[in-house]
């Protein structure tokens, strides 16, 4: 790294920096997080589809976040590794760590694409695609082109990170801001002008990533900071080890959504089909849709969260390599202020606006049953949203400062052990309801281990 870049991050504002690192990262994640809500809209806004593809979108959903898991591991990994390295001014191991991760995310890439078009009909079934037959004919044509575009989601998720710790913060952003305003503009041709459907909406989003993918790519052939070498596209066990183990949390993170969602699909089917009202066939989709588009809102809050915190990474990460400790307990203290204010603001708007939240996705062609289920959702899935988003921070600040193991273990804890756990006990008690109130539950047991986490961590921060 060039002595005007180090300066910088050991001597700017943290506040400064922050806000640099930290919004590209932000607009980063959100725009990522609309391929598959832009969908959403569209497809609940096209009256042949409906909710019957808005459950579809559902079932998908996860397992686009399976790619996306393993795509986070790859790149924060990276952006980590490269971060500390840089910061105690081992600039091979950063390069080589890069070459590493670029090979790590196209051969994983390949193999997941394959395995989703080989087992497709069991994977859609194990996430809740049978519920019934038009929701499965929709799954399975969405998946099967989303399938083909995995390989450029990936390659595109990965680098992202790796662009902003090698200084480019904001070419990550552009990127990734391309690849969604071209699915934005071609959702509505395919859907509304061809007629294309499920198919359409799919065709749409791959396009906007392969258009994200080349950006990547053709910025690693410009890197400014790290300079990559043949030598580095050679995998290194030790280098692959010490990269996957500080991205471990953001895969957990992500992954263990993916097992929660498919809990929470399942126990949908299961129950909804016990409801006096869901139990019918024409209706019997319209839990799935609902808490498919109660999450889209909520992947939108995290996004902006993950993004703050995930941004801070570099900037954390090499004032911990430089042993400036107390710039990184400054950074905490508004990282934590500011995670904590938009869980307010998006407390408020759950709360008071959840009809309008419901119009967004196509509510006027849905029965009184779809609206009054969607707003007691809102209401009730994400009421201590709040927690949420500061557990999430201590999470991700955990894993920047190189804690990769603790972080983990609370991750875990939080999206498997309480996640999972209680979308599949609650459920026997309260039914259908016992589904939402599974999230809330979580959020306020997690928020009292990160309570004692936050409190460890300033502590640690001060004696250093």
């Amino acid at each position: 790294m060039e002595k005007s870049n180090e300066s910088y991050l050991a001597t700017e504002k943290v506040g400064r920096l922050m806000g640099k690192y930290a919004i590209p990262c932000v607009i980063s994640l959100l725009v990522g997080a609309l391929y598959n809500i832009v969908d959403q809209i569209f497809i609940a806004n096209a009256s042949y589809l409906g909710s019957y593809g808005n459950a579809a979108n559902t079932v998908v959903f996860p397992l686009t976040v399976i790619a996306l898991a393993i795509a986070v591991m790859i790149g924060d990994g990276c952006c980590a590794f490269v971060s500390l390295s840089l910061g105690k001014k081992k600039v091979k191991d950063a390069g080589c760590s890069v070459g590493n991760s670029i090979l790590l995310a196209i051969l994983s890439s390949l193999v997941l694409c394959t395995v989703y078009l080989i087992f497709s009909n069991q994977i859609i079934n194990m996430f809740g695609g049978t519920v019934n037959e038009e929701t499965f004919r929709c799954s399975k044509e969405y998946f099967f082109w989303i399938s083909l575009g995995i390989p450029f989601y990936m390659f595109g998720q990965a680098m992202n990170p790796i662009i902003r710790a090698d200084g480019s913060p904001k070419f990550a952003m552009i990127s990734t801001l391309t690849g969604a305003i071209i699915n934005m503009i071609l959702d509505p041709i395919f859907i509304f002008i061809f007629k294309w459907g499920m198919m359409g909406a799919a065709i749409a989003t791959v396009t906007g990533q392969i258009a994200t993918a080349l950006l990547a790519a053709w910025y690693l052939c410009h890197t400014k900071t790290v300079r990559l070498m043949k030598k580095d596209f050679r995998l290194n066990g030790d280098i692959v080890r010490r990269t996957l183990v500080l991205g471990i949390c953001s895969f957990l993170s992500q992954i263990s959504l993916v097992a929660a969602m498919a809990a929470i699909n399942n126990m949908i089917r299961k129950y909804g089909a016990m409801d006096e009202i869901f139990s019918q066939t024409q209706y019997a989709q319209i839990p799935m849709a609902v808490v498919g588009i109660v999450m889209k809102f909520f992947q939108i809050v995290i996004s902006i969260v993950v993004g703050m915190a995930a941004g801070c990474i570099p900037v954390v990460g090499f004032n911990m390599g430089a042993k400036l400790n107390n710039r990184v307990k400054q950074l905490f203290t508004k990282l934590l202020l500011a995670e904590t204010f938009v869980g307010v603001i998006s407390f408020i708007i759950v709360e008071v606006f959840p009809l309008q939240l419901i119009g967004i996705f196509g509510a006027a062609n849905e029965s009184s049953y779809y609206t009054s289920f969607a707003i007691k959702s809102f209401r009730i899935y994400l009421c201590m949203i709040i927690f949420a988003c500061v557990n999430k921070a201590a999470f991700i600040f955990l894993q920047a400062m190189g804690k990769a193991v603790a972080s983990t273990m609370i991750s875990m804890v939080r999206e498997i052990i309480f996640g999972v756990g209680f979308a599949l006990l609650l459920p026997a008690f309260f039914g259908l309801d016992g589904v939402l109130y599974s999230m809330p539950v979580s959020d306020i047991l997690t928020a009292v281990i990160s309570a004692v986490v936050i409190t460890m961590t300033y502590r640690q921060l001060s004696a250093m």
